[in-house]
């Protein structure tokens, strides 16, 4: 399983987006720190939940932190984070 799908996976089990994309930009990071050449280190997540009602944008990121904190204190260097209720999205 790749790291994509592995992120995919644990984010879709913990909030049942009703959107998610993961996308892998490690390749737009290279020379950069904590870049491999094998790629899987720099990801960008646009994720959709009614699990994100009513909580600040500091505390949705927080959240998708802790489901991914053995990703992130592994071969993950870097997470950008869009998190939004369905209401946000339109």
């Amino acid at each position: 399983m790749t790291m994509k799908d592995n992120i995919t996976k644990k984010l879709t089990e913990a909030f049942a987006p009703r959107s998610l994309t993961v996308t892998d930009e490690s390749h737009l990071h290279a020379g950069h720190m904590g870049h491999r050449p094998e790629g899987e280190t720099h990801f960008r997540v646009n994720i959709v939940s009614e699990a994100f009602q009513g909580k600040s944008r500091i505390d949705r990121h927080r959240m998708v932190n802790t489901v991914l904190a053995a990703e992130l204190a592994g071969t993950v260097h870097a997470l950008a984070v869009k998190a939004q209720t369905p209401g946000e999205a339109g």
